[in-house]
């Protein structure tokens, strides 16, 4: 069979066919329908919980009357977004947004890759499981027990911390009233509780480096540092670019549950963020399109971040999502 039949898609015994790429999307889905099958339950998700509350996306530039419903409400336009530029703690909630979302990618990002690169250097199988499952367990505890974790020892009267230090001598510290503590709680619980987690992608792709690798890496002489530099983390760089991009798209989506729950009238002025004053807006207050406005605000700031980012990784250098 000449290489120009098999080219045209001609098989033999006389049957022709066209290669996938030339088939039409009505074909492909009657071919393969049971694959196509599957996606239904994703596609309803994503339409029903993510396209659907789109919808309500227009009470940010109404003056929402409950009688009359969203789409008989009157048009103010813009009216919402000035009253929340003018709110005379809109700086401070949003640069407090700002601060713990860079913080919180500054610790949480890192750290994954260090924990797959140390554990893909434990040469004991059992052991590297048995450490693989001590990081992964965290992330399967509740918010609540998390912040219930750290008040049960952090606590000024009860907490573990504070009977250490008077067992040595010390005078307890309440390191809950402080706000400037609230940051680091809220940050370092998240690197304990989604490391393991995230850490497992990168293991998967360090998994896929080829042995022959560190077969000739061995042979030449290199020592663990050049190994990793040299193999590991060019190895690690497509997917830690790709995860660094969805982590911009998502940046300012704070853990609204942890924040309120380490929230406190004495921490207020650090712990006021944009979801959690969005909530007090709409939920406590009941002002349903100055807090739309809001929430739309956090995410036109996402979609810009995850733009930023997918550019500057696209040219500086091939992976990116579009």
């Amino acid at each position: 069979m000449s290489a120009s039949l098999r080219c045209r898609g001609v098989v033999g015994h006389g049957v022709t066919r066209l290669p996938g790429s030339q088939m039409s999307l009505g074909r492909r889905i009657v071919s393969s329908w049971q694959l196509y099958v599957f996606l239904v339950p994703a596609i309803l998700f994503i339409a029903i919980f993510r396209y659907g509350p789109m919808f309500g996306l227009q009470l940010a530039f109404k003056s929402y009357n409950i009688r009359l419903g969203i789409w008989r409400s009157p048009w103010i336009g813009f009216a919402h977004f000035e009253r929340l530029f003018s709110y005379y703690r809109f700086a401070e909630v949003f640069l407090n947004s700002v601060i713990l979302a860079v913080y919180k990618l500054a610790a949480c990002f890192p750290l994954p890759i260090i924990l797959a690169i140390a554990l893909n250097e434990v040469r004991s199988i059992r052991l590297r499981r048995t450490l693989q499952t001590i990081t992964y367990a965290p992330y399967f505890i509740s918010v609540v027990i998390v912040v219930g974790m750290v008040m049960q020892i952090f606590s000024p009267h009860f907490g573990i911390y504070s009977m250490v230090r008077q067992a040595l001598g010390y005078q307890p510290i309440d390191i809950m009233s402080n706000p400037v503590n609230f940051r680091h709680l809220f940050v370092w619980t998240d690197v304990w509780q989604l490391t393991g987690y995230s850490a497992i992608l990168y293991i998967a792709a360090l998994s896929n480096v080829p042995p022959e690798l560190y077969e000739a890496a061995d042979i030449d002489g290199a020592s663990k540092f050049q190994r990793i530099r040299r193999i590991d983390l060019p190895s690690l760089l497509p997917t830690a670019t790709i995860l660094l991009i969805l982590e911009a798209g998502r940046m300012m989506d704070i853990s609204f549950e942890k924040v309120i729950l380490l929230q406190s009238p004495i921490n207020l002025r650090t712990s006021e963020v944009l979801t959690t004053y969005v909530y007090k807006v709409g939920l406590l207050d009941g002002y349903f399109d100055l807090a739309t406005a809001g929430g739309l605000i956090n995410s036109v700031v996402n979609f810009l971040l995850l733009v930023t980012v997918n550019t500057i990784a696209r040219r500086m250098g091939e992976t990116s999502l579009w």
